[in-house]
């Protein structure tokens, strides 16, 4: 076997790995489910949040999420609304639970508020949660990341849910977040790793997040992937609560959706080396939780692994026609593994009706591929319509 044989066959293995791993996962899941509680019992102890809101430029939303704290089934918590580069003329709120906070000097930066508003706590609080601007927050968002956290945990992911998919964008986009959500979230959670984050609708101890991003000068988009990294580095677990909820504005239109995705993608270049380094630790201290996270952290985008692969399967046909075969099984399987996701969360018949879009979602996504380079130029932040329900 020559070089470059060998070579076909590392890459084909190494792309065709991530269409089988989500079922297989599955399948351990559902073997181990009823032995692994992804919930704990209620919190005994009310912990102490400062709630930070983010917001780069538009307030047109920030009276809806600020409203939906302030229904919070939770008493001890302050909301600090930190309003980069925005106008708060038009803000009116009267009530001592929230605090409006507007750097002298523009951030563009999600660490950097998160910090301005640790740095200007009215109180010293225990824990930290973050919300986007463009958040609903569910009435039992703090009530269930309380349980999390009183379980033993520093850290846990809620799951945003779509608030808005009058198009087929924001459908798909919902979808996307449904299945990231099963696989990077409730799995991973359940089988001994940690649940991705979402860079919203977490919540934290304070002193882990100074500690993790306090020395990180970082700019633009990605905090997250960075965030996560040096969590489970420490040799911390983060948590899933799928009853911890916040409802997401999806981005509905095709110029939204090439500008949020150049930046995500421009992240995961940028940050994948990230999960080698969680990878390389885990399976040098056979610790499952960094070694599976780390894996998961090495995947690219969908949208990538699942042209390459089309493409290898197409090659394979044309070389060695069985290799196809096992390639088409391959696909089916992630296609199976995507529906066991949907089915599992049981998704509005919306979603379903906006599948047969997906080469186009897909499209544009490779638009904002030839975009990613420049992303943080382009855009610092999704930008939504001021009609936004």
């Amino acid at each position: 076997m020559d070089i470059v044989s060998v070579i076909w066959i590392f890459v084909q293995v190494l792309i065709g790995c991530q269409l089988v791993v989500p079922i297989l996962l599955f399948l351990v899941y559902k073997a181990k489910r009823k032995r692994l509680g992804l919930r704990g019992e209620p919190a005994s102890v009310s912990y102490d949040y400062g709630i930070i809101v983010t917001a780069y430029e538009e307030t047109a939303l920030i009276p809806r999420v600020i409203e939906s704290l302030l229904r919070l089934n939770y008493r001890n918590y302050v909301v600090y609304v930190v309003a980069d580069n925005c106008d708060l003329s038009t803000i009116d709120i009267d009530d001592p639970r929230v605090v409006l906070l507007r750097p002298p000097e523009t951030l563009a930066s999600n660490v950097a508020s998160h910090l301005y508003a640790i740095d200007n706590f009215v109180r010293s609080h225990e824990l930290i949660a973050v919300v986007d601007s463009d958040n609903i927050v569910h009435p039992d968002f703090l009530t269930e990341c309380n349980r999390s956290i009183a379980g033993g945990y520093a850290v846990v992911q809620g799951v945003r849910l779509a608030n808005n998919m009058t198009t087929h964008y924001a459908a798909l986009d919902a979808a996307r977040d449904i299945y990231y959500h099963f696989y990077d979230g409730e799995v991973l959670f359940a089988l001994g790793s940690s649940a991705t984050l979402a860079g919203s609708g977490m919540a934290m101890e304070t002193s882990l997040y100074v500690e993790c991003m306090g020395d990180n000068p970082l700019k633009g988009a990605g905090f997250d992937k960075v965030l996560q990294a040096e969590i489970v580095w420490r040799g911390y677990r983060i948590a899933f609560n799928p009853k911890a909820i916040v409802y997401d504005e999806k981005t509905a239109q095709a110029d939204q959706l090439v500008n949020q995705r150049a930046r995500w993608i421009n992240t995961w270049f940028k940050y994948a080396k990230l999960g080698l380094s969680v990878f390389a630790r885990g399976i040098v201290r056979r610790d499952i939780n960094q070694s599976l996270f780390g894996f998961i952290l090495l995947r690219p985008p969908l949208f990538i692994f699942l042209a390459l692969s089309i493409a290898c399967m197409s090659i394979s046909f044309f070389i060695e026609p069985i290799h196809g075969v096992w390639w088409l099984v391959a696909l089916s399987l992630f296609v199976l593994g995507f529906f066991l996701a949907l089915l599992h969360h049981r998704t509005d018949k919306s979603i379903y009706r906006s599948l047969f879009r997906i080469p186009l979602f897909m499209f544009y996504q490779f638009v904002a591929l030839l975009h990613s380079r420049r992303a943080n130029k382009r855009s610092v932040a999704t930008k939504h319509s001021q009609n936004a329900k």
